[in-house]
């Protein structure tokens, strides 16, 4: 059999973002909408997924699956992928700290969306691949490094937005102090092993927080550096 072209890529990708859309139909009592936003289905529409993934996998790049990615870790399904982009709501002029780099898939989504992405990676490994991954597609405003992500990236502090990639048993105090009054915080909440809830954590102006959770979710579980 022939390999797939960009062509018929292009193709399935459309065809994942129109499971994406009924997914969030499907699911609009839970997320309080219909609808993710267009600015979110369109950075999915444009983001090449089978670039992210191990060779091998590209075939399923585009199906709405998680993905093995190595280290123990997985490339999130579409969906979720999405979703997250969109409860996040981030804006061209904001700055983003994204925690959980992964193979890079979730920062290159956020960068088509806001205006600067810092994104921390415990796998050094996985951190260098993505940086090199990220810089080849072109963003210049799309920063990545290795470390504990439960700590953040002070240098660059504060941020608009921060998203989790990773499940935590209670939001890590440096990324509620890293982000801006007036922010928003979006990971997994839960045990590791047992379902989450992926949750919305919103910073008023004063500084005070306020938790929202949604649907049940199974992310591995955020690495930390004793």
């Amino acid at each position: 059999m022939k390999p797939m072209s960009e062509a018929h890529l292009a193709i399935l990708r459309r065809h994942m973002v129109e499971v994406i859309g009924i997914h969030a139909e499907l699911m609009s009592e839970e997320l309080g909408k219909a609808a993710l936003d267009e600015r979110v289905l369109a950075a999915m529409r444009r983001v090449p997924r089978h670039l992210f993934v191990p060779p091998p996998l590209v075939p399923l790049a585009y199906q709405d699956t998680p993905l093995p990615i190595g280290f123990d870790k997985t490339i999130s399904q579409p969906f979720i992928v999405a979703l997250m982009a969109d409860l996040l709501a981030p804006e061209r002029h904001e700055r983003v700290l994204e925690i959980g780099t992964g193979v890079g898939y979730q920062a290159a989504v956020l960068a088509e969306l806001a205006g600067q992405v810092w994104s921390v990676e415990i796998v050094e490994e996985l951190a260098s691949q993505a940086e090199a991954r990220l810089r080849q597609l072109g963003h210049p405003a799309l920063g990545v490094r290795t470390g504990d992500g439960s700590r953040g990236w002070g240098e660059h502090a504060p941020y608009d937005k921060v998203l989790v990639t990773a499940a935590a048993e209670r939001p890590p105090a440096a990324l509620l102090e890293q982000l801006k009054p007036g922010g928003r915080l979006v990971l997994p909440l839960g045990p590791a092993g047992a379902p989450q809830r992926l949750t919305i954590i919103d910073k008023d102006a004063s500084g005070n927080t306020c938790a929202r959770e949604l649907i049940p979710v199974r992310f591995t579980p955020l690495e930390t550096v004793l």
